[in-house]
């Protein structure tokens, strides 16, 4: 597989990466663990380098899913984890956010013993803490790059003003925040400001949520853990409306005998070279299909004709909930 490098630091990646979180979180059921490891050591025999995983999708299992699974191949791969919740010692449920430089530190050392490994390849701040100053955020991962701790710092769903201040005191490699056909925010604010400082983009949900597949219809039930349950975008009456969006790619994928899913997945790619998706799943063939997608070349025309159809859409929906929509603090 092609290689991407995110930011200015010298971290090169698999141009398609695995999200790990739906092996233990958000989307059902956690896979059986055996399972979860299969699958992630079947993306690196398939050349996937790029992991990413946080203390809060389990909590705390998926870290230790992916650092049991690469522990054998660790010199191989870059893991990416965050920080920046707080969990009630009761529940372990979540309980807010928590980016004190504090805090920061101790949830590194807890990932560091979860991943088995003694440095975290990216450390992301997974939601902006608006009781936090970024400048210290950004300081207390700069301790830990000094420490030999962590090697690169990130942000998740940052806006501009927060990205600057915080490549300011210590660079950012990367920014992670939802990107895909559907959800084209980025474009008007984030990624001119990436572009402009050097920093790497790796967009979640570049299927949308499963939805740019076409394995999703109006009528598809999810599990009652499923977290699509309560996303507006996904409503009964949303997703028949969205429908046209996925006809449409369906169209364009079946000229090039490709699936819907990969040239969702190569519309990113094509966008910057410095953008690197990561798809989650937990079956090997829909691994196989995003892997796929980084040989998929779309020609000036294709992206024409992409524009040309989505055009034609107004995709209906917010893509959070209000109380979820409150954590993407900017």
């Amino acid at each position: 597989m092609q290689k991407r490098k995110l930011g200015q630091g010298g971290l090169v990646v698999s141009a398609i990466g695995l999200g790990c979180m739906g092996m233990s979180f958000g989307y059902g059921p956690a896979v059986d663990k055996q399972a979860g490891i299969a699958l992630i050591r079947a993306a690196v025999e398939r050349g996937v380098t790029f992991f990413d995983t946080a203390e809060v999708y389990g909590p705390f299992a998926n870290e230790e899913l992916v650092g049991e699974a690469l522990a054998p191949v660790r010199q191989q791969v870059v893991i990416a984890t965050k920080f920046g919740f707080r969990f009630d010692p009761q529940t372990n449920k979540q309980a807010g956010l928590d980016s004190r430089p504090e805090h920061i530190k101790a949830v590194a050392e807890a990932s560091l013993k979860r991943l088995r490994t003694d440095v975290i390849d990216l450390f992301y701040q997974h939601r902006v803490d608006p009781d936090v100053p970024i400048e210290d955020v950004a300081g207390a991962v700069k301790d830990l790059i000094q420490d030999g701790k962590v090697r690169h710092f990130g942000l998740s769903e940052a806006g501009a003003q927060t990205i600057r201040r915080a490549h300011a005191v210590q660079p950012v490699v990367a920014l992670q925040s939802e990107y895909s056909l559907w959800w084209r925010e980025p474009e008007q604010e984030i990624l001119p400001t990436l572009e402009e400082l050097g920093i790497g983009f790796v967009p979640f949900s570049p299927l949308g949520k499963g939805f740019l597949t076409g394995a999703i219809s109006e009528t598809t039930t999810f599990d009652s853990s499923d977290f699509r349950n309560i996303v507006p975008r996904f409503s009964p009456e949303a997703r028949k409306a969205n429908q046209a969006l996925v006809d449409l790619l369906g169209q364009i994928a079946a000229k090039k005998q490709v699936t819907p899913a990969q040239i969702a997945l190569a519309w990113l790619l094509a966008q910057k070279p410095w953008i690197v998706p990561i798809p989650g799943t937990t079956k090997l063939h829909r691994l196989e299909e995003n892997v796929g997608a980084a040989a998929v070349e779309l020609t000036p025309e294709d992206l024409g004709e992409i524009e040309g159809a989505l055009a034609q859409v107004a995709v209906q929906g917010a893509r959070y909930p209000e109380h979820l929509q409150r954590l993407v603090g900017r």
